[in-house]
């Protein structure tokens, strides 16, 4: 592989960083809440379940030697599970303004979008397959059932256009950054599973 392609796989890569996702999923929680307050306090819910899985599962590597090396699993891919969650829901609701049946084709977009990312991370060498996998499931879950409690009476989302368009300025301006959360877990995790007693 040469630098080049590495470097565009890395600028792929990005578009999974919670740098971008996060701030996504945020639009997407105030476009909820003015549907109903319940599916926003849901959707946030889900997520921060979700990334909690992902740190755990990240700290008991780093600081605990945690693994299952016989599937060569090591963490969930935080890049893969925000990506798999939050496009797929983004995708659904922007389909969804033009009614329930069209949710379904945002929601696959969002999660071939994600596979991509994932696929990604494994060419970098940053992930596992099975990490990336784990990754995806555990994203396309959280994405699939929020997208089908809004939308389990026939409805169109409102104000779809406005919401793209804040959505197409979030990604804008998030893109190339990187948030701080690996670097936090490589620091403390040892901290952590000693004072668990786990190392």
């Amino acid at each position: 592989m040469t630098s080049k392609q590495i470097f565009y796989l890395w600028a792929f890569s990005n578009f999974g960083d919670a740098a971008l996702t996060l701030p996504i999923a945020l639009v997407c929680g105030l476009w909820l809440r003015s549907v109903d307050k319940r599916l926003a306090l849901f959707w946030a819910l889900s997520l921060a379940a979700g990334m909690a899985l992902v740190g755990v599962s990240k700290i008991l590597y780093a600081g605990c030697g945690v693994e299952l090396s016989a599937i060569d699993f090591r963490m969930i891919s935080g890049h893969t599970m925000l990506s798999a969650s939050v496009y797929a829901v983004a995708g659904g609701l922007l389909l969804g303004g033009f009614g329930t049946a069209w949710y379904r084709l945002g929601a696959a977009g969002g999660l071939v979008f994600a596979a991509m990312i994932g696929f990604s991370r494994v060419a970098t060498n940053a992930h596992t397959t099975s990490e990336v996998i784990a990754g995806w499931l555990l994203g396309a879950a959280i994405a699939l059932l929020l997208l089908m409690r809004v939308f389990e009476q026939p409805r169109k989302m409102p104000r779809a256009v406005f919401a793209g368009v804040a959505l197409l300025v979030v990604s804008t301006l998030a893109y190339g950054h990187h948030a701080p959360f690996q670097a936090m877990i490589e620091r403390y995790s040892w901290w952590v599973c000693k004072g668990l007693g786990l190392s």
